[in-house]
């Protein structure tokens, strides 16, 4: 067999990155906040909701998101062009910073216990990594633009799967293409991920139990990307 066919596609890497956004924001918002680490949509409107003094949402875990995905955002930037001006594979740079946020983020809350409604020192602290760790992500996954799989959120790809589809009939969105496979597996590898650390945590797991698996999934899709897949230059 060509060894070509054992390379994992790069859409099979974004894919699990997709999966992993999903349990942690099962994380975020069922154990440290109520809030949003990937999803900053959630975060901008907590924050307004919190600042109106109504629905009982804090201000105070989603301006801790929002600043900390900031400067996950900033830094995943510099770090990434800056590693592409040497030649090396800004894709791998950025999810290295992001395993080791993320696994930082695992260790400092194996004693955290899920607290919904009412976040303590430790889990803004959870929240912060965590969000800066999707800040890096957002940048990682925007250079490499696949196609209907951006890996921190499902709008888009659920709107180019539906209007794409034989109900929506545009070719804008790839009608009478495949692209729908891949936005499919982008909804789906979301609610895989997002069902399976709900459950974790509904079992009884700690913060930093149910962050471990992420990191280990960070961690391989990155050995994936740098030891199976040719050198992209992504744009």
């Amino acid at each position: 067999m060509d060894a070509r066919a054992l390379r994992p596609s790069l859409t099979a890497l974004m894919l699990a990155l997709t999966a992993v956004t999903g349990l942690i924001e099962a994380v975020s918002l069922l154990a440290l906040g109520p809030v949003f680490t990937a999803m900053q949509t959630g975060n901008v409107l907590f924050l307004a909701f919190g600042a109106a003094h109504e629905g009982d949402l804090p201000a105070l875990p989603a301006a801790v998101s929002l600043v900390a995905f900031a400067l996950g955002a900033v830094c995943g930037a510099r770090m990434e062009s800056a590693a592409e001006g040497r030649g090396w594979r800004g894709m791998c740079v950025g999810l290295y910073a992001e395993t080791a946020l993320i696994l930082a983020a695992a260790v400092g809350g194996w004693r955290v216990t899920p607290r919904f409604g009412d976040p303590g020192a430790p889990h803004l602290v959870e929240a912060a990594l965590l969000s800066m760790a999707m800040g890096i992500r957002n940048v990682t996954s925007m250079r490499v633009n696949v196609p209907g799989v951006p890996t921190t959120l499902v709008t888009r790809s659920m709107t180019g799967l539906l209007a794409g589809s034989a109900l929506g009939r545009d070719s804008a969105f790839g009608y009478g293409s495949g692209a729908w496979a891949r936005r499919a597996l982008a909804v789906l590898a979301m609610f895989a991920g997002g069902l399976t650390g709900a459950l974790l945590v509904r079992a009884g797991w700690s913060v930093g139990e149910v962050l471990l698996p992420a990191a280990v999934v960070v961690a391989g899709v990155t050995v994936a990307h740098r030891t199976l897949l040719p050198l992209l230059h992504t744009r």
